[in-house]
């Protein structure tokens, strides 16, 4: 993809503080963190979400982000760490190359999560009979 930026960081022509690279994927750290050592893992194989990813390329991120993660927490001595993946635009995802973040946490850092929203049991129902058909 000519005009993906996470490809021109895998074919070296923009640099980008990579922390480690295999034949499939690249982790490096992102340039707009939310903490000290947030970082994307990558396919080398482009694939605009996870929806698009193989099983080899999706088994070797994932791989990469569980071999990561607990270098990224210990090298800047987090609490601990969440792994964000944002799928579509209305996920979130604005590169549109499939990528994983590792966001190391430390306590009192006001990064928050979403909240949830209740839900009644016949809604709850009928969410799951919707989701199981589609299976």
């Amino acid at each position: 993809m000519n005009d993906c930026i996470f490809c021109k960081i895998i074919n070296k022509e923009i640099s980008a503080n990579i922390i480690y690279e295999d034949d499939k994927t690249v982790a490096f750290l992102d340039n707009n963190p939310v903490n000290e050592g947030h970082t994307l893992v990558i396919p080398k194989k482009h694939f605009k979400n996870i929806l698009e990813m193989d099983k080899e390329h999706l088994d070797a991120v994932f791989e990469t982000v569980q071999r990561i993660a607990e270098v990224v927490k210990d090298g800047v001595n987090a609490d601990g760490f969440n792994i964000k993946m944002n799928n579509f635009k209305a996920a979130g995802q604005v590169v549109f190359h499939a990528h994983v973040h590792i966001v190391p946490r430390f306590e009192n850092d006001g990064y928050t999560l979403w909240q949830g929203k209740g839900i009644s049991e016949e809604e709850s129902s009928e969410v799951l009979a919707k989701i199981k058909e589609k299976l």
